[in-house]
């Protein structure tokens, strides 16, 4: 089977979204500053999502998103959290190569959010691919987006 690049046009979708649920599928931290936080704000999730495709684009594509990164967080953090139901997963991996236990757990469960959304849409629409948070390299950060209204 072959697989072929996927491509995500990051600009806005033509309808407007304000209303949606995400699923965290896989165990999934997230940092604000230099702390883990206990429940994914959106402003923290767009964050971290926007954060790995710009840097994901500056090293594999045609450099850091063009966008204005100070005034999209401002618009984030507009947007409310209306139902958090999430559980704490306790892991662990051992590497192969080293035999050191490193610890993978993290938050898995449903979060809902209102506000306008439109414009977040396309990196929460990339996120399923890139994943977000800590370790997505481990198969954290996996996540579901499903438009509710």
């Amino acid at each position: 089977m072959e697989k072929r690049p996927i491509s995500i046009a990051l600009n806005s979708p033509a309808r407007s979204v304000n209303f949606l649920r995400i699923e965290f599928l896989t165990p999934t931290e997230l940092k604000s500053g230099a702390q883990l936080v206990s429940q994914p704000d959106f402003s923290v999730l767009f964050a971290r999502a926007r954060d790995r495709i710009s840097t994901l684009r500056a090293l594999y594509g045609p450099g850091a998103l063009p966008i204005d990164f100070r005034a999209m967080a401002e618009r984030a953090a507009l947007v409310g959290m209306p139902r958090c139901e999430l559980r704490q997963v306790e892991a662990t991996r051992r590497s192969s190569r080293t035999g050191q236990v490193h610890e993978i757990g993290g938050f898995v469960g449903v979060a809902e959010y209102e506000g306008e959304l439109s414009e977040f849409m396309p990196y929460l629409e990339a996120a399923r691919f890139t994943g977000v948070g800590r370790q997505c390299g481990f198969g954290k950060g996996e996540l579901q987006v499903e438009v509710v209204r």
